[in-house]
């Protein structure tokens, strides 16, 4: 089959070196435009660095939805596109310039958290496993019949970042397998049972705010989920000084609150330990970066800056 690769973000990049192991013809990469400062692009693509290694086309349509972005894929040819990390919907008219249509590797157990950010939801969120799904799409969200489906354990621990790189190169080998199934006549799927769906919304730097009041497994859950962005972030609250913003890395459960000690407390402080209140439990800090700085280990932090028992995390105001 002839295959186009539509892909913008990291999480597709094993998928579309697996497709050049596959016996299909890759005909062109559909992906994002790149973004520019002055006369440089802003970062590098590795979904472009692939396709000049195979010497495959890379076609950069701003709207994919346009009559000649449109005009442009049926030239292609394509019996498939094969969809991952895009970052753009696609009409039914331009799922249509394939004859089959799309497939897309969505990184969660469809229905299951729809949207932009699937691992940094589930993760946030306290699940115990998460998974791939493939799905042949239809023109709403992660709405489409799943064809295939790979479970995987969330391991203690796991931030986003690493979980994102397992499930990229399991839904890489789901993918391949789809695509195999769809040659040979129109696979098993099942329609999503929309009752059980849920969201997974485009991340806001202002998710990362620590809410100190819930349990202190949820405030190492919220940490573990925005790493790499946006970090998780708490404002220290000084008697006579200006909240100072700090980005707060992993965290270990660090046993019981004391009674009556409000959240977001600093109830442990020297210089190897913080330990901080949560609404149930505490959490001990390993790092901070304070607003401005590098991160520092919590030795480190205590050595420059000094926090002690009594001080508070919380919102700027």
């Amino acid at each position: 089959m002839r295959l186009v690769m539509m892909g913008t973000g990291p999480f597709a990049v094993p998928t579309f070196q697996r497709l050049f192991e596959t016996r299909h013809a890759v005909v062109a990469l559909v992906t994002g435009p790149r973004k520019w400062r002055g006369n440089k692009p802003v970062a590098a693509s590795p979904l472009r660095d692939v396709a000049h290694q195979h010497g495959v086309m890379v076609y950069d349509p701003p709207q994919i939805n346009t009559e000649e972005a449109q005009q442009r894929l049926i030239g292609f040819r394509a019996d498939l596109h094969v969809v991952c990390d895009y970052g753009q919907i696609l009409s039914a008219t331009t799922l249509a310039t394939a004859r089959l249509g799309g497939v897309n590797l969505h990184a969660s157990l469809l229905p299951k958290y729809r949207g932009a950010a699937p691992i940094n939801w589930a993760i946030y969120h306290g699940e115990d496993e998460t998974g791939v799904s493939v799905i042949h799409m239809t023109p709403r969200v992660d709405a489409g019949p799943v064809i295939a489906q790979e479970r995987t354990p969330i391991e203690d621990g796991e931030t986003a970042e690493q979980l994102e790189a397992r499930l990229a190169e399991i839904g890489s080998r789901l993918v391949h397998r789809v695509i195999d199934a769809l040659e040979s006549g129109e696979p098993e799927s099942l329609p999503q049972n929309p009752a059980l769906a849920s969201r997974a919304p485009r991340l806001k730097k202002t998710d990362g705010l620590i809410d100190w009041t819930r349990s202190a497994e949820a405030v190492r859950n919220h940490i573990r989920a925005f790493i790499p962005w946006p970090r998780s972030y708490t404002f220290w609250r000084r008697a006579g000084s200006t909240p100072l913003r700090m980005i707060v890395g992993p965290v270990e459960i660090g046993g019981d609150s004391p009674p009556r000690v409000q959240p977001g407390t600093v109830v442990e402080g020297d210089g190897n330990r913080v330990v901080v209140a949560t609404g149930a439990g505490c959490v001990a800090l390993r790092s901070l970066q304070p607003a401005g700085k590098r991160e520092l280990d919590i030795r480190e932090f205590q050595l420059g800056y000094r926090l002690e028992p009594g001080d508070r995390f919380g919102p700027e105001a």
